[in-house]
């Protein structure tokens, strides 16, 4: 993203965006006190551990420890980036975005915002279009295929009308530059051989369109297929890669099916429109498809984003297997898990579906086999077993699949599999799996045993005198209770008044080593909220989690601390308390160390054991000492 979004905007949008309300527009929230409680989205419970803080303007989950602000939830929900969230935002509260200008960053913006305008208004008139007169000859098809109006609807198809110059136009009407509209993809500009002035014509015609999405469901593509023609016409033909579209980063569907996807835990992924419509709309809805290539890495690395396993199901035909073999090195390299759905001859998802129902095609994919599974009965299929030949393609097809894994057990599995069908013996197969080795080639990272990030083993928690530090550090001031004394009362006891938050904030400036902290991320956040309050600058706990917004555990970390509604009483009592607690843990550490010294010293014979008994003993009095102002 070109430029960057100034500090007052996102402080406006994030005022405008109530995180209750958000959040309440994704999930069923119920008041709990002064907080409200939900299950989890990010995590499956049966008892609700998600907060919602309306005071804090916060989210924490208990369980799976998730937590953020308002930004942080739409990032995390939608799986976008946190611009993509600020925007995302920001059009829900009716807030124009501005960015800070950098070179060129004001002109391609432009740009990039006419072509989604532009895509956006196409894709409606090529949906009335469908419905008109013209509109028949696609209806028709449509009808044929099964596509039912709700699909037609939800997925926005339309029709292109079978003329040279509709959308030439219709773009002049609307006032659009031919350029623009050339550099969208949607016109083909023809240069004259005589010279003259360029003609223009349109790219799209006579075709059913399926509008292409990004993953926040903005139109930036088409794809068309032809209703119409002789067999030289290409059946599809797909926008070419605009400033907004690059056919290899998209995946059709993705828009609608993310969700789901997330829901299932895995991916299933096919090869056109109307097979991803069928599955979609047949309840099969955790599905995706390449747009107009084959599966590339990057489609692999979108997906990794979201599950850590994928079913491939192409069509049953030899180019549809093929496609499958095709996308292993980039779903090994991804770390995604593979197996392989296969829809029986002469079926593909499409008309298995239409035949058979949603319900045979679940269980189709839940009976997916693993990808080297299927491999070895493909080989096998496809070669005669009884011949030398046939044997020794299976081993050198099974040999080059799972050597780009790098996993030797994963190797010795299958080398053990390949054997017993061969016939022959595991040695004699190891043997083989071992000479291929020897040749050149790249080892991917392996996918059969690819960990999930959130099974990765997160960093040791903070002591819990850390973290009571962090929470009463990052309270809010106490509401203050008009006095409503009777006369001749006594003085109302100090310790009934709590300080403000900034008074207990600045007494930790004072009586705080951040030494005594061992945790780094605490160490660090305390650091910083220090920082805040000596430059004036410490707006409260939601604008420092949009700071925080490339630390994720950072953040988790602060709304642990913060998310509970309960009110903290005597804060400066428990603020001296936690803190000189800190104070003698990192004296005995010290204490400990010298004891160390002292041994080796006994034993090498040295003097220098008066110095350390000394040291020990002025560390022992400091102990019963009270906290002093740290003296810089």
């Amino acid at each position: 993203m070109a430029g960057t979004i100034p500090p007052h905007v996102i402080e406006q949008i994030r005022a405008a965006s109530d995180i209750v309300d958000v959040i309440g527009s994704y999930l069923p929230l119920k008041r709990a006190g002064g907080n409200f409680l939900a299950l989890c989205p990010f995590h499956r419970e049966k008892t609700p551990s998600f907060n919602v803080s309306p005071s804090r303007q916060i989210f924490h989950c208990f369980g799976c420890h998730k937590g953020g602000d308002v930004f942080r939830f739409v990032q995390d929900y939608e799986n976008i980036t946190f611009i993509e969230a600020v925007r995302r935002l920001a059009e829900r509260a009716r807030i124009p975005l501005e960015f800070e200008p950098s070179p060129g960053a004001s002109q391609t913006r432009f740009l990039k915002e006419t072509l989604f305008t532009i895509h956006e208004q196409i894709c409606q008139r090529w949906q009335t279009a469908l419905k008109g007169e013209a509109g028949m000859v696609a209806r028709d098809y449509l009808q044929r295929r099964g596509v039912s109006d709700e699909a037609v609807r939800l997925f926005r198809l339309g029709y292109a009308p079978d003329a040279w110059d509709d959308t030439v136009g219709w773009a002049k009407s609307k006032g659009h530059d031919l350029e623009i509209m050339t550099q969208a993809g949607l016109i083909v500009r023809k240069e004259p051989e005589g010279g003259g002035p360029a003609h223009y014509y349109d790219r799209f015609r006579g075709r059913l369109m399926f509008p292409i999405c990004d993953e926040q469901g903005r139109v930036i593509a088409f794809s068309g297929r032809i209703l119409q023609g002789d067999e030289k016409t290409a059946k599809y033909i797909n926008s070419p890669e605009t400033p907004i579209f690059t056919k290899g980063r998209v995946m059709f569907g993705l828009d609608k099916s993310k969700r789901a996807i997330l829901d299932a835990g895995f991916a299933i992924i096919c090869e056109g429109q109307l097979d991803l419509i069928a599955c979609y709309m047949a309840d099969v809805k955790n599905v995706v498809a390449p747009q107009g290539t084959a599966l590339t890495g990057d489609h692999c690395r979108i997906l990794k984003r979201y599950v850590n396993e994928v079913v491939l199901c192409f069509d049953s035909d030899t180019a549809g297997q093929n496609a499958a073999l095709r996308s292993l090195d980039d779903l090994i390299a991804s770390g995604l898990a593979i197996r392989v759905a296969t829809v029986p001859a002469p079926d593909d998802p499409d008309s298995f579906i239409k035949a058979r129902g949603g319900h045979a095609f679940r269980e189709l994919v839940a009976g997916a086999r693993g990808f080297f599974d299927y491999l070895l009965d493909r080989l096998s299929s496809e070669n005669d077993l009884r011949t030398d030949r046939g044997r020794n393609a299976v081993v050198a097809g099974m040999a080059d699949a799972l050597l780009k894994t790098g996993n030797a057990v994963l190797t010795d599995t299958y080398a053990q599999k390949t054997a017993q069908r061969l016939g022959v013996s595991v040695d004699a197969l190891r043997a083989e799996f071992k000479r291929a080795s020897r040749a050149p080639r790249t080892v991917v990272r392996d996918a059969a045993t690819n960990v999930p990030p959130d099974s990765i083993e997160s960093p040791p928690p903070p002591s819990v005198a850390e973290s009571w530090l962090l929470k009463l550090l990052l309270l809010d001031s106490p509401a203050r209770v008009p006095e409503n004394r009777e006369a001749g009362t006594t003085k109302e006891r100090p310790e009934e008044v709590e300080p403000d938050a900034e008074a207990l904030v600045a007494w930790a400036m004072d009586h705080l080593d951040l030494e005594w902290i061992q945790h780094d991320t605490v160490r660090r956040l305390i650091a910083q909220r220090f920082e805040a309050q000596r430059a004036g600058t410490w707006r409260g706990v939601a604008a420092w989690l949009t700071e925080l917004a490339d630390d994720p555990a950072a953040q988790r970390l602060v709304t642990e601390q913060v998310a509970e509604g309960r009110p903290v009483k005597h804060r400066q009592t428990q603020l001296v308390d936690v803190t000189r607690r800190l104070r003698d843990a990192a004296i005995d550490r010290e204490l400990l160390a010298l004891e160390g010294q002292l041994r080796a010293a006994e034993a090498g014979g040295g003097g220098a054991g008066l110095e350390l008994l000394a040291a020990q003993q002025r560390l022992r009095l400091a102990k019963r000492e009270p906290l002093r102002p740290i003296i810089e």
